[in-house]
């Protein structure tokens, strides 16, 4: 009997340690939503994906997407009328408003975007972003303007 139970702790031992650091970061690291569809626009530096969870209708002009940028991606300048809120669900990234300092952006972080202020959003340059946006197009639609400088993005 002692026999068995040392052979069963040994092997839960074992199980457990066989259970690394890199794993666990892993599952902590796995994205929420599917990758979705690949936006293929020019309001975007690279490849991002956008999984629609809520479309606006007549009853609700809210709408709400997971967006997954991959490193390095970030959106144009742009602007919404009705605001925006990001939730961000994996990863790490920046988000800027207009004459004001980059923020890092980080797992957990939420945020919301004043109406009519320009801004951009996108991953570092060493992890992916994902993040859930929510907006409206009951003001208007999204507005975009020029790509974000390399220099806009690294200072």
């Amino acid at each position: 009997m002692k026999q068995q139970l040392l052979n069963i702790s040994i092997i839960v031992f074992i199980i457990f340690i066989g259970c690394s650091e890199k794993d666990r970061k892993e599952i902590q690291g796995t994205a929420i939503f599917a990758n979705g569809v690949k936006i293929d626009n020019d309001n975007f530096n690279g490849t991002a994906w956008l999984t629609m969870l809520a479309k606006p209708d007549s009853l609700n002009q809210m709408y709400a997407g997971n967006v997954r940028f991959e490193p390095g991606v970030r959106t144009n300048w742009h602007l919404h009328p009705a605001g925006q809120i990001l939730i961000i669900t994996n990863g790490e990234g920046y988000y800027q408003e207009e004459g004001k300092p980059k923020r890092i952006l980080r797992k957990g972080d939420a945020l919301k975007c004043p109406p009519n202020i320009r801004h951009w959003h996108g991953a570092s340059p060493k992890s992916e972003l994902s993040h859930i946006a929510i907006s409206s197009g009951q003001n208007g639609p999204t507005q975009w303007f020029q790509p974000v400088s390399d220099k806009d993005y690294s200072e």
